[in-house]
C-alpha cells in the first residue's frame, strides 16, 4: 500500500519541482488542463481518475477547491489528502492568507505560465475575440468584461523561464490599460503535501466520505471572486 499525486497539468511544471526537490519518488496520474472554467466537468474527470486507482493507502490531490470542483470526490479504498485552498491560485502563492490579502488591495487577475498555455485566460480570449470582431470592437468588448479588474498580477514560481512569458503579459496590460505586476509565487504547500505533516492547512478525508465544505471552509472566509469563467458570450 503507498502513495499516488493526482495534479492537474495546469501545474505540471510546479508539480515536478516540488517532487524533484523534495525527492518523493510517488507516481503521478495527471489531469487534462482546460477545465478550470468548467468545473464540473473537472471534477468529474478526478473522479475518474480516482476511481481508476487500485492498491494504494493515500491520494495526494495536488488542486485547489477551483469551482467547488472537489466536493463530492471520495475515495473508496484510500484516504485523500487535500491542501486547505480557495483554488489554484492560492496554491501557488503559499497560501489562502497571501491570497486574501491581494485580494484586498484591487481587482487582480493572475497568471502564470500553465494558465497561459493550456486554460482559457484573459489573453487568449482576447486574441479570439480581435479575430473575430476586428480589435476596436474586442477592445470595447473586454473592457467591459475587465470593468472590476485593475491589475494583472503574473506569478513566478520559479518552476519555468519567467521572462519568456512577461513580453505577452507586459503587451495585453498595456492594450487593456491594466497595471502589470510579478509576484514571488511559493512551493511551499505543494512540497507540505508530499512530504507532510499534514496539520491544519490540510483536509484530511478518510475511505469512503465524500469531500465537502466542512473539509476545505477556511477562516469563514469568502472565496475570492477571482479568474472567474469571464467568456459567456458566443
Amino acid at each position: 500500500m503507498g502513495t499516488i499525486i493526482v495534479a492537474c497539468q495546469t501545474i505540471r511544471d510546479e508539480v515536478n519541482l516540488a517532487i524533484s526537490e523534495t525527492g518523493v519518488n510517488y507516481p503521478v496520474l495527471w489531469i487534462e488542463s482546460g477545465l478550470h472554467n468548467f468545473p464540473d466537468r473537472l471534477g468529474c474527470k478526478i473522479q475518474e481518475k480516482i476511481n481508476e486507482i487500485e492498491n494504494v493507502e493515500t491520494i495526494l490531490l495536488a488542486f485547489g477547491n477551483c469551482g467547488n470542483c472537489l466536493l463530492g470526490i471520495k475515495s473508496p479504498l484510500a484516504q485523500l489528502i487535500i491542501p486547505r485552498v480557495d483554488d489554484c491560485i492560492s496554491l501557488l502563492l503559499g497560501s489562502y492568507e497571501r491570497r486574501q490579502n491581494l485580494f484586498k488591495e484591487v481587482g487582480t487577475y493572475f497568471l502564470t505560465k500553465g494558465w497561459l498555455e493550456s486554460e482559457q485566460n484573459l489573453i487568449s480570449e482576447y486574441e479570439r475575440c480581435v479575430r473575430r470582431y476586428g480589435k476596436d470592437k474586442a477592445l470595447r468588448v473586454m473592457k467591459m468584461m475587465l470593468n472590476n479588474y485593475h491589475r494583472l498580477m503574473v506569478i513566478d514560481t520559479q518552476a519555468y523561464q519567467f521572462e519568456g512569458i512577461l513580453v505577452k503579459t507586459k503587451s495585453f496590460a498595456d492594450t487593456l490599460g491594466l497595471s502589470h505586476e510579478e509576484i514571488h509565487g511559493s512551493l511551499r504547500l505543494l512540497k507540505k503535501l508530499f512530504l507532510g505533516p499534514w496539520d491544519e492547512e490540510f483536509a484530511i478525508i478518510p475511505p469512503g466520505e465524500e469531500v465537502s465544505l466542512k473539509h476545505i471552509f477556511i477562516n469563514n472566509v469568502e472565496t475570492p471572486k477571482q479568474n472567474q469563467a469571464l467568456f459567456s458570450y458566443s
